[in-house]
């Protein structure tokens, strides 16, 4: 297998440090507390899906044949078992670090049908899930699929096939919080991805959350919708929180800090008063600051600890 120089393959991977340094702060300040060569390679990972995130957000004309390139062309060099050119950084990255960390390549081809489904000319595409369970398929792709990603990266201290039912559960239980936090975002997008089965039996409809969108404030139907969603994710996070146990002690203060800090967001909406509507939802920042700081300290004294509470 060919690599870069050096030179090239360091500004590769600094290229995806600042993507996720900008686009994830949480997963960049989780990914502080890992060695440097994990952390670079959750830094590739996160900054290839934040790219093809890109292309499927509406402002990329032709979305669907740019996913089609973007998979032709990790499958190349997946097939030549070549990370190939770092002029272009992030599919360089992510190569390099599917071949060095040997990551099912089927991980990504499953996350790269769940973006067509967000792209409206691709064959895949959907916008509204009448069900949790319809929901759950595509965050399978979108969510689960990047949590099973990182388990070669992170090292585990069983088989992998043990600890890839609780990744999938942490990858889901993130994505369904960026789905009650950014409900306005996704609205502006058309999509709405909170499953409308869940929504009706507190009595809201499409209309109410255009109603709410457009004044700003949440609706006490919607609120007591909000109120049941977050439970059910905060079930997802306590499913997920065994499979901490089960990866490399040096990495659970990272992957407890990602799980705490995310969680958290939840803990900022219900403390808004659910204003979704009227603020994005954030954990301050000397919050996060002081998560990580404890959870670095607390594996130095008990590096056994798996847990995601406080």
């Amino acid at each position: 297998m060919n690599r870069a120089d050096d030179g090239g393959e360091l500004a590769a991977y600094r290229r995806c440090e600042r993507i996720s340094a900008t686009h994830g702060r949480t997963y960049f300040l989780a990914a502080r507390l890992l060695s440097p060569e994990r952390r670079r390679a959750v830094h590739a990972l996160y900054a290839f899906a934040r790219s093809v995130d890109d292309i499927v957000d509406g402002s990329v004309k032709d979305a669907a044949l740019q996913l089609d390139r973007v998979e032709k062309r990790l499958r190349a060099r997946l097939d030549e078992r070549d990370p190939g050119d770092p002029g272009e950084p992030v599919l360089f990255a992510v190569s390099d670090t599917i071949l060095r960390y040997d990551i099912a390549p089927e991980h990504f081809w499953i996350f790269l049908d769940a973006m067509r489904m967000d792209v409206a000319e691709a064959p895949l595409f959907r916008n509204r899930y009448a069900t949790m369970t319809e929901l759950r398929e595509y965050m399978r792709g979108s969510a689960a699929a990047i949590g099973l990603q990182l388990l070669p990266v992170l090292g585990t201290v069983t088989s992998v096939a043990e600890a890839e039912p609780a990744a999938a559960a942490l990858g889901e239980a993130f994505q369904l919080t960026n789905f009650l936090r950014d409900i306005a975002e996704d609205l502006d997008r058309g999509r709405i991805y909170l499953p409308t089965d869940e929504l009706t039996a507190f009595g809201v409809d499409e209309a109410l959350l255009t109603h709410c969108r457009r004044t700003g404030h949440t609706d006490p139907r919607l609120r007591r919708a909000l109120s049941h969603l977050i439970a059910v994710n905060r079930d997802l996070y306590r499913t997920a929180t065994p499979g901490i146990g089960l990866l490399n002690p040096r990495v659970r203060p990272a992957i407890r800090t990602a799980g705490i800090l995310y969680a958290g967001i939840l803990d900022e909406i219900e403390r808004s008063g659910h204003e979704v509507f009227a603020r994005r939802a954030v954990v301050p920042t000397r919050r996060r600051i002081w998560v990580a700081a404890r959870e670095f300290t607390g594996s130095m004294r008990d590096p056994r600890r798996p847990g995601l509470g406080p």
